[in-house]
């Protein structure tokens, strides 16, 4: 038996739907067996998986570990688990040990990791470790030989995706992951492509991909959307796809085949990619029930955009075009933006905030998500940057989980070489002053009294661009609790 757990992912611990774990287990299928156990849905993940080895005997367990609170959750129930059962083959996939690979296998609580998509790898590993035979071979496994040092092999390519089967929906408890949201009342997870063909360089993505991009077809994507209305009663579809909307002609053929579905549905694109869709396509994404696009704006100023390898032809002329543009459809833009970034945080957090305020103009409509810069392994200007700091990496798993790392993980934290706290209260107090002069669209507990209240108190502050000091906003947050705008889901 093989155990996949999917570890804490929030303080909250809101579900998200495990799909890098329906991914490899749908492989699978007919060949072990194997369940899934979510960190979200249980009391105590350890007890859960502990109470799962001893009524299965299972003998491998498998983690997809992101980091920060996944992280967090994942070393101490390996520890202790590898001290009850030595014998347990325990093996780490997903972001955290494909972009750490070395600090992870320091750990012997590990035995092995995938890095990259395992998909295809997998089945094949599960086979030779039964078997007893040599797994060192394997592509994008990381192993440890006789003498007790890492060894590191290739990330295997993108699988074709359209060469994959569907997810097992029915191995996990689907019920427990449909959730009300601004797009609809019964909202679920999906994914319909691997990778993106950018190469922006603060994005883990690229570290795992290297540019490269696989999506399912218009059809196949729509016949699964049709499933969740069907079978699981979605009435609107969350795609977490890294890049949603490479392809003008995909996206446009999978809105006509799902509008008889009446449903919402949301997904990540890029603004120079999306401002080139015709009139016409979008129209139809919005007939079909399109009402959000997160988008990575980042920043507004082209050098900026230009040391973040950004690519396309993204600048901050595109970025209001793009959020007119959608305007016009009655689509809300969602933009994030990177601030404070070195070599000149002070300078790049004002120059974004005049940039946003600019934008609002053109859009007040569009929803605004903030993210402290946080470095991560991929070559290019902006980490060499950050290293010129004196900022370096954890070097070993127990840093890694403490608690500023976790911060730094969730682009939160301000604890870094180049940042100070008067620019992170600069940027803090203004965030505070948007989000209550435009309170977010994805908040449905907050009420039209509330809204009210929270724009009518901050208008003089935003009018006047004075954002010290909001203490009657953090006061007003108490009377009238309002959320962030965020990442649908996460």
């Amino acid at each position: 038996m093989i155990l996949f757990y999917n570890p804490v992912s929030s303080a909250s611990k809101k579900p998200v739907l495990p799909m890098s774990l329906l991914a490899v287990g749908a492989m699978l299928e007919g060949k072990e067996e194997y369940r899934i156990i979510d960190g979200n849905l249980v009391e105590d993940g350890l007890a859960a998986l502990r109470g799962a080895i001893h009524a299965t005997h299972a003998d491998i367990l498998c983690m997809t570990v992101m980091p920060g609170p996944q992280l967090s959750d994942a070393v101490p129930i390996c520890k202790a688990l590898k001290g009850e059962f030595p014998g347990l083959v325990i093996v780490w996939g997903g972001y955290f040990p494909t972009l750490h690979g070395p600090v992870v296998m320091k750990e012997r609580y590990v035995d092995f990791v995938f890095r990259g998509h395992s998909e295809l790898a997998f089945g094949d590993f599960v086979q030779k470790i039964r078997r007893g035979e040599e797994v060192s071979a394997i592509v994008g496994l990381a192993w440890r030989g006789s003498d007790g040092l890492a060894h590191l092999n290739p990330k295997p390519p993108v699988p074709d995706i359209n060469a994959l089967p569907d997810f097992s929906y029915e191995r996990i408890d689907m019920e427990r992951y449909v959730r009300a949201s601004f797009l609809g009342t019964r909202t679920i997870a999906h994914h319909t492509s691997y990778g993106c063909p950018f190469k922006c360089s603060f994005c883990a993505v690229v570290n795992m991909v290297n540019g490269r991009y696989s999506a399912q077809t218009a059809e196949r994507t729509a016949a699964v959307v049709e499933k969740l209305v069907r079978k699981y009663r979605a009435t609107a579809v969350e795609f977490y796809d890294s890049n949603f909307f490479v392809q003008e002609s995909r996206c446009a053929e999978f809105a006509e085949r799902i509008t008889p579905l009446d449903i919402g549905w949301w997904g990540f694109g890029r603004a120079d990619t999306m401002l080139k869709f015709s009139d016409a396509t979008w129209t139809t994404m919005r007939r079909s029930g399109l009402k959000m696009v997160f988008m990575g704006a980042e920043s507004g100023d082209a050098e900026t955009l230009r040391r973040m390898n950004k690519g396309g032809k993204q600048d901050g002329n595109v970025i209001l075009a793009v959020a007119e543009k959608m305007r016009k459809f009655d689509v809300v833009p969602e933009m994030s933006f990177i601030i404070g970034n070195p070599p000149n945080p002070e300078a790049d957090a004002e120059n974004t905030i005049q940039f946003i305020r600019t934008l609002k103009k053109v859009n007040p409509a569009v929803e605004i998500v903030f993210y402290i810069y946080s470095p991560v392994p991929v070559e290019g200007g902006m980490l060499q940057e950050a290293e010129a700091t004196g900022f370096e990496y954890p070097k070993d798993i127990e840093t890694w989980t403490q608690a500023r790392w976790e911060k730094f993980a969730q682009h939160m934290s301000s604890d870094l070489p180049w940042m100070n706290d008067r620019i992170r209260r600069k940027i803090g107090n203004f965030q505070r002053v948007l989000h209550a002069a435009y309170p977010t669209v994805t908040d449905t507990r907050l009420t039209r009294a509330g809204r009210l209240a929270l724009r009518s108190v901050a208008a003089w502050r935003y009018a006047t661009q004075f954002y010290d000091f909001p203490l009657e906003l953090r006061l007003l947050n108490k009377l009238f609790p309002y959320q962030r705008p965020e990442i649908q889901g996460f």
